[in-house]
């Protein structure tokens, strides 16, 4: 139980939110009431300096550890956790290339100005038109992820004599301290190579004209705080790139991303320098044992970039007393979004935070949950936290740390249009995506006749 109920944790809220002399929440020099009223609840804000800022220090500290090591470092930012054409200019004015995982991502950075050569292509089902495609615009790397997807690339380089560089994505058998749907290289799961089965792949690509095998890939994981994974994961594909030094070169080791943020007040994930120095010195340490040089890194964060950035805005509808027995008491505060805007809670469990962002609250900390409009009993927003018992419908509610993989995963679950995305910045506020209406959501439906028709054509 917090002491005030009214605080803002610095680690969970972008760095420019603060509370003005009335006790409105404020982002950016922007007030949750001002940006309620201009465009509607349910609201996704994003703090355009918290992107830049983050962006920029993850690149400043993986090229100062790099350095230290006699080596260079490349960060991409992963455009899964929250990619528009915008975000993609931030990080990339930032000195960041952009990785995705889609044909659908691709164009996106496209569109934004992205450099192909700066673009990393992922996804453990690239279709022949994806490839074609990435192959077409000369993407900087395709990380290949199974057998079938080099042959899908040997096909398209030999009808296009175009040249390609490739990455081998492997498993090292880490078990990612995560979500069991967050862990990505243990063995019993969908992406990537085992060790054992690597060595063929990256002979096939090395016996293929039109392959530039450019080195390996492995990603662990995410929402990682500490770098014991990143240290034995590179211990273990450090072993694989030596044995592969003896058929040619290995120009580069891609280690992934994974870098957790604070959720909640007790989450404690370690500073980007201390990450970056640590994980590049256990890369150094692993290649001095094995008499091999360092190879150049590269690194995939997107949570830890954009995740701090994003602020929701709900209004709150109703509120409702639950017994729980022994004379404790849950209140229940029900807002006008939910798992359509914000799928993580009830996906995996994962934990938010909240406040009252429309006034400061009088009442003393009361233990509630704050759930969404939705017609499912696991359509939890925040599981539990303590807030201003005088909350009231009508109240503003800000849920903290919405920037990653809560835009990208939104639906229209129960014909509910998705919210638009709005970035602040110095008392400024853009549209950066546009949010439905519900004529959006019916315009799908093909057996809704426009009033127009004529009989015919009813």
């Amino acid at each position: 139980m917090p002491d005030d109920s009214n605080d803002l944790v610095p680690s969970v809220w972008p760095a420019s939110a603060a509370r003005d002399a009335d006790g409105t929440l404020e982002i950016a020099g922007v007030s949750a009431t001002d940006l309620a009223q201009t465009y509607g609840t349910p609201l996704l804000v994003i703090d355009e300096d918290e992107v830049r800022s983050r962006a920029r220090a993850f690149r400043i500290a993986f090229d100062a550890a790099a350095a230290e090591q006699g080596t260079t470092a490349q960060v991409y930012y992963a455009g899964k956790a929250f990619l528009c054409t915008t975000v993609a200019r931030w990080v990339v004015d930032e000195g960041l290339r952009v990785d995705v995982c889609t044909g659908g991502e691709l164009e996106v950075a496209l569109a934004a100005g992205v450099a192909p050569a700066a673009i990393g292509f992922h996804g453990n089902n690239k279709s022949v038109a994806e490839l074609e495609r990435a192959v077409e615009v000369g993407v900087g790397s395709i990380i290949i992820d199974s057998a079938i997807e080099i042959e899908r690339l040997a096909a398209i380089v030999a009808r296009t004599h175009a040249t390609q560089r490739v990455f081998v994505r492997v498993i090292s058998g880490v078990h990612a301290e995560t979500h069991s749907f967050l862990a990505t290289a243990h063995e019993d799961q969908k992406f990537g190579f085992p060790l054992a089965d690597a060595e063929a792949a990256v002979a096939r690509i090395r016996d293929i004209p039109g392959l530039d095998f450019a080195g390996l890939h492995c990603h662990i994981g995410s929402q990682i705080f500490g770098v014991a994974g990143f240290r034995e994961s590179a211990s273990r594909v450090l072993e694989l790139h030596a044995a592969l030094l003896e058929g040619g070169p290995v120009p580069q080791l891609n280690l992934g991303g994974g870098f957790g943020i604070a959720y909640t007040r007790v989450d404690t994930p370690e500073p980007i320098e201390t990450l970056a120095g640590e994980i590049v010195a256990a890369v150094a340490e692993g290649c001095a044992a094995r008499g091999i040089e360092v190879p150049a890194l590269a690194f995939e964060p997107g949570r830890a970039i954009v995740g701090t950035a994003g602020v929701t805005l709900y209004e709150v509808g109703t509120t409702k007393d639950v017994e729980l027995g022994s004379g404790a008491v849950r209140r229940y505060i029900s807002v006008d979004g939910g798992m359509s805007d914000n799928a993580r809670p009830a996906l995996y469990g994962a934990q938010y935070s909240a406040r009252l962002a429309s006034r400061a609250g009088l009442g003393a900390p009361q233990l509630s949950r704050v759930v969404g409009k939705h017609c499912e009993s696991g359509d939890i927003v925040v599981d539990h936290e303590y807030l201003p018992a005088d909350l009231v419908p009508g109240d503003l509610l800000a849920v903290p740390s919405t920037g990653a993989y809560c835009a990208p995963l939104a639906s229209n679950y129960n014909h509910v249009p998705r919210p638009p995305v709005v970035a602040v910045r110095d008392g400024r506020t853009q549209v950066i995506v546009r949010g439905e209406n519900i004529a959006d959501v019916l315009a799908r439906d093909a057996g809704i006749v426009p009033a127009s028709a004529t009989r015919s054509e009813r």
